[in-house]
């Protein structure tokens, strides 16, 4: 197996790109979004760790069995979001204790 070299600066426009999301997270965080708060939360923090995964853990450059791999874990930490996600939906079947 080859090694691929990457350069410096890849890494720092990464790092800056990264910084950049970690500022704006905490600037959305300071402002009332109501709900979309928490979506767009998500959505920038799916952003960051798909930069990680792809180029501090070097996934980009690697064959397609680790590209398999990396594949499945995300799909079962969406379904488990997701599953948690939806459980607030069936709390109230049970009605409410103590009536």
């Amino acid at each position: 197996m080859s090694d691929h070299v990457v350069p410096v600066r890849v890494y720092l426009i990464i790092f800056f790109t990264l910084m950049v999301l970690t500022a704006l997270t905490v600037r959305v965080a300071f402002t009332d979004l109501g709900p979309m708060n928490n979506v767009i939360m998500l959505g920038i923090a799916i952003t960051k760790a798909t930069l990680v995964v792809l180029y501090f853990m070097h996934v980009r450059y690697s064959d397609r069995l680790t590209w398999i791999l990396v594949s499945t874990g995300f799909v079962f930490v969406v379904l488990m979001v997701l599953i948690t996600m939806s459980d607030p939906l069936s709390r109230g079947w049970l009605g409410t204790p103590g009536s």
